[in-house]
């Protein structure tokens, strides 16, 4: 027998913001292999290295071009920002507009996958649509002390609507 994962999803609206962190392309066999993990590392080591960081517990993972079906696309672990000053070497700065986002959260030993079909479906049936800005599919929060290597991350989805 299994268990039916449920998410709840809501709509919440995020005030444009500046990012700072390691961007990474590649395919979702490369990012299923580790290459985002390996980012996100990289990105908590560094961390103190970031001029003018606000809410340094919370890694934003920010994917451009990650469409179902797509063999490749582009992402930026990053930590908000206050103002962009002085990038360190092997980073980028990344601005976001304000955007209304379908929300959810994915908890540990949930299946993230059907995570991410519930809210898209969510997303359906209160008759939103998904809406890319600059080629923004997704938006994720994650826990800045988090291991990314952990196969069970606990992490908020955000999928820009409209």
């Amino acid at each position: 027998m299994t268990v039916e994962q449920r998410n709840e999803a809501s709509i919440t609206t995020k005030p444009a913001f500046q990012a700072v962190g390691i961007k990474w392309e590649g395919t979702y066999a490369e990012a299923g292999a580790g290459g985002i993990r390996a980012i996100h590392k990289q990105l908590q080591e560094r961390l103190a290295e970031i001029p003018c960081a606000i809410h340094k517990d919370t890694m934003l993972g920010l994917s451009y071009h990650a469409h179902p079906g797509a063999e490749g696309f582009t992402h930026y672990a990053t930590v908000e920002v206050e103002k962009v000053v002085d990038i360190p070497e092997g980073m980028v700065a990344i601005a976001v507009p304000e955007l209304t986002y379908a929300t959810c959260h994915h908890a540990k030993q949930q299946n993230i996958q059907q995570s991410y079909t519930n809210v898209y479906n969510w997303i359906r049936e209160q008759g939103y649509q998904e809406k890319a800005p600059d080629g923004l599919t997704h938006l994720e929060q994650y826990p800045m002390d988090q291991d990314p290597y952990d196969d069970q991350p606990e992490f908020v989805i955000m999928i820009p609507v409209e």
